[in-house]
């Protein structure tokens, strides 16, 4: 009795639905978590033909399927190489993924049918698939502008492969960008599913705890893909150039302090931001929203890639023509083979392992330092950190 009690609990507590059927298609049983999925009562469904809760044309063909597979054991009952659909009781069809088993108990032949939702991943490869035709139209756009440049123009010979040189240099940034997003979204989309589910349940049993962990990984997970997302609208936006310079006259010194303000919501336990100010630099004359994104993508690097009870280290100096900003820390520090890479898109050092990024960080920096007609560099070496310095012209 105990172990039936146990049987039943896990089916009813289940996050996928599941539904058996006998062998001439009628339902013996449903859990709860197919029921909300397909908006039923339980007595709205057993002793029906499961049929009714397939769209055509699966409804109409379902005995046909579950006769080959009791014949063959070859798992078409909905369809095994296709994505299978559902019909909800309001007549909304919706995708799942479908695994089926057969279990024979006391003489009869059981199928059992574990029915996982799939429509919020598909919602998120509809959304992918639309910034996919969103890239390819701006490749398409660029080529046109560039023949009807051609067309115009007397060019020389160099001119034009340079030019022909970018544009395959577009379609392989777009190639690089289509692939990392189908990764780098895959993961905080599913942690966001599964969190959702378990909210569900947790909400029906009032475990509030639960429910407010589940909630910061979701955040987390939002976080991560808002900024990945930001890398390539910034990467767009630097191939484009469509950034132009913004100057304005500020005061450094307040400016890094907000900046430290907002990243220290991101340190680790017991990490320390620590600036070192510069009494000599006040005034300055910079584009400050530029600026910003450099100063906070160093840091929020030398966060993600440093330990607990580490320190950061931000300070600045001047010379009669420059502005020196230096950002070091104590982390894991870059492989000397990865120098002569490290600011270009898309690339990683071989010792980040499971660190999330887009390796598109250092390369918008390296861009926006440049646009400000500024330098930047790094000294760095295995486990014992690394300093990142920029210099900007003295305006």
């Amino acid at each position: 009795m105990k172990n039936q009690a146990l049987l039943n609990a896990i089916i009813d507590n289940a996050i996928d639905g599941i539904i058996t059927i006998n062998e001439k298609g009628i339902v013996e049983s449903i859990n709860p978590s197919a029921c909300r999925l397909f908006l039923y009562d339980p007595e709205e469904v057993i002793g029906k033909n499961i049929s009714f809760l397939m769209p055509s044309p699966d409804r109409e063909k379902h005995d046909s399927y579950l006769e080959n597979y009791k014949t063959s054991g070859i798992p078409h009952i909905i369809g095994h190489d296709r994505d299978v659909l559902g019909r909800k009781k309001d007549g909304n069809i919706f995708p799942f993924r479908l695994g089926v088993s057969e279990v024979k108990f006391e003489g009869e032949r059981i199928f059992a049918g574990f029915i996982h939702d799939m429509s919020h991943q598909k919602e998120a490869e509809n959304r992918l698939m639309q910034y996919t035709q969103h890239l390819e139209e701006l490749v398409k756009d660029r080529t046109a502008t560039l023949n009807e440049t051609i067309d115009a123009l007397t060019q020389t010979k160099e001119e034009v492969s340079t030019t022909l040189e970018k544009e395959k240099e577009l379609h392989k940034i777009k190639s690089r960008l289509l692939s990392m997003a189908s990764h780098e979204f895959r993961t905080p989309l599913s942690t966001i599913q599964l969190s959702t589910s378990l909210i569900q349940r947790y909400a029906e049993s009032g475990n509030n705890s639960k429910i407010d962990a589940h909630i910061i990984k979701i955040k987390s997970a939002i976080a991560n893909l808002t900024g990945i997302l930001d890398d390539f609208l910034l990467l767009e936006k630097t191939e484009s150039n469509k950034i132009t310079l913004q100057i304005s006259c500020f005061d450094l010194q307040d400016f890094i302090k907000e900046i430290i303000g907002e990243l220290k919501m991101l340190t680790k336990k017991k990490q320390r931001i620590v600036s070192i100010p510069n009494a000599e630099i006040t005034l300055v004359k910079l584009d400050k929203n530029l600026l910003k994104n450099c100063i906070i993508n160093l840091v929020s690097n030398a966060i993600k890639y440093s330990g607990e009870e580490t320190e950061i280290e931000l300070s600045t100096a001047m010379t009669s023509s420059t502005i020196i900003i230096n950002i070091k820390d104590n982390g894991i520090g870059i492989p000397e083979e990865d120098h002569e890479h490290l600011f270009e898109a898309f690339f990683r050092a071989h010792n980040t392992g499971n660190i999330p990024g887009t390796g598109l960080g250092l390369h918008i920096v390296s861009r926006y330092v440049s646009l400000m007609n500024g330098a930047i560099s790094f000294e760095s070496a295995i486990n014992k950190g690394t300093l990142f310095t920029i210099e900007l012209p003295r305006l």
